[in-house]
Formats: C-alpha cells, structure tokens, sequence
C-alpha cells in the first residue's frame, strides 16, 4: 500500500533524499511529466487505487514541469521513472507494465 505525495519543489527532493542516506529507509520516486499521456494515465491510475490512503509506504511523485532539474539526480531520460532506494542503493525502472505492476495498479 502506498501514500501518494506529490512533491513541487526540488529544495523538498534533495532533503528527502539527504534524509534517507542517513536512516537507510526504503524510499519509491516516480518520475512524469503532464506532457506524457502514458505518465499521466499512471498518475491516475494510482489516484484511482491510493489516493485516499493515510498510511502505507509513501510513493513520492515528482513532476517535470515543476522540477525539472530533480530528473539528473537519477539519470531519467525516459517517462515514467520509478526509482527504489533501499540499502542496496538506487534501483531504477522505466518499462511502464512493470512500474504498474510494481505498483500494483496493472
């Protein structure tokens, strides 16, 4: 189960981040764009499924057109993104029907 938190500035990313180097929790960021249909869908998709969910794993979306700068830190090039970190390090996917079955909404 995840707690969808969609995230608006780049200063909140890299703090999360930073945060989590140092509790080594597992941590999921999907990249999209709202200029991506296929992202777009996702995002739907996980409103559909999660959007009312107070606990759970939180799932942090971060969005291209509000920080598009954040899309270097893990090398994204291709929409959607899931990144993992767990203390094995960052774990990235961009095949979509993974993501989605990832993240249970297939």
């Amino acid at each position: 189960m995840y707690r969808l938190e969609f995230l608006k500035k780049e200063n909140a990313l890299n703090k999360l981040i930073r945060s989590n180097k140092q509790s080594s929790q597992k941590m999921n960021i999907l990249f999209v764009s709202l200029w991506d249909d296929l992202s777009m869908q996702l995002v739907e998709k996980l409103k559909a499924k999660y959007g009312d969910n107070e606990e759970g794993q939180p799932l942090y979306i971060v969005d291209s057109f509000h920080m598009p700068h954040s899309f270097v830190i893990y090398n994204t090039t291709k929409l959607p993104h899931l990144v993992h970190i767990n203390n094995k390090g960052p774990q990235s996917e961009d095949w979509l029907s993974t993501i989605e079955k990832t993240l249970k909404v297939n």
